[in-house]
């Protein structure tokens, strides 16, 4: 079994999702992404997208899934942020990332991306980190390009009519491949 032991950082702790943590985590990453409350921070996709960011079982599978966890911020006792790490051969998807929206903005996803790329070199000792971004996310992938990410040009379609992923407030949304060296 591969968990990792809590990690305390400078009033940050990291730790592995658990089951009980999957409403706060639904509620975590739709508040960064979607809705009114999202446009308290930068990250919102509120224009972009209407609907249900995620739901209950898709937050549980990253959870239960082996080779996946969902890496669990947390401020004095209270989940503030969260991110998906999977590990896929040579490298590792992070996905899922949300911080709280009062929070977007104070140098805490800076320090988490940190925290995950550690944490995926150690643990699967994995070459690479991947994700994907909506591609006319400029502002966001600019901020991961300043991380070291590169954008590489190969992208996916978005799944347009499947509302498990949101309601498309355009037609023209397809993810693209983002990726850092791990070194």
């Amino acid at each position: 079994m591969d968990t990792a032991a809590p990690r305390h950082t400078d009033r940050l702790t990291y730790r592995d999702a658990v089951l009980d943590d999957v409403p706060v985590l639904v509620e975590l990453v739709q508040s960064a992404y979607r809705g009114d409350a999202s446009r308290g921070g930068w990250t919102t996709e509120a224009d972009l997208l209407q609907g249900q960011r995620t739901d209950p079982a898709g937050v549980e599978a990253v959870i239960t899934t082996p080779g996946s966890r969902l890496m669990v911020v947390e401020r004095d006792g209270g989940i503030v942020a969260c991110c998906q790490l999977e590990h896929r051969g040579e490298a590792a998807y992070f996905g899922m990332f949300a911080v709280r929206p009062e929070l977007q903005g104070a140098g805490l996803g800076r320090r988490i991306i940190a925290e995950a790329e550690r944490r995926v070199r150690e643990l699967w000792d994995v070459r690479e980190m991947h994700m994907t971004v909506i591609s006319v996310r400029e502002e966001l992938i600019a901020w991961y390009e300043r991380r070291g990410y590169r954008r590489t040009g190969r992208t996916s379609p978005f799944p347009y009519g499947d509302e498990r992923f949101g309601v498309p407030q355009r037609d023209d949304l397809e993810f693209e491949l983002l990726v850092k060296e791990l070194v």
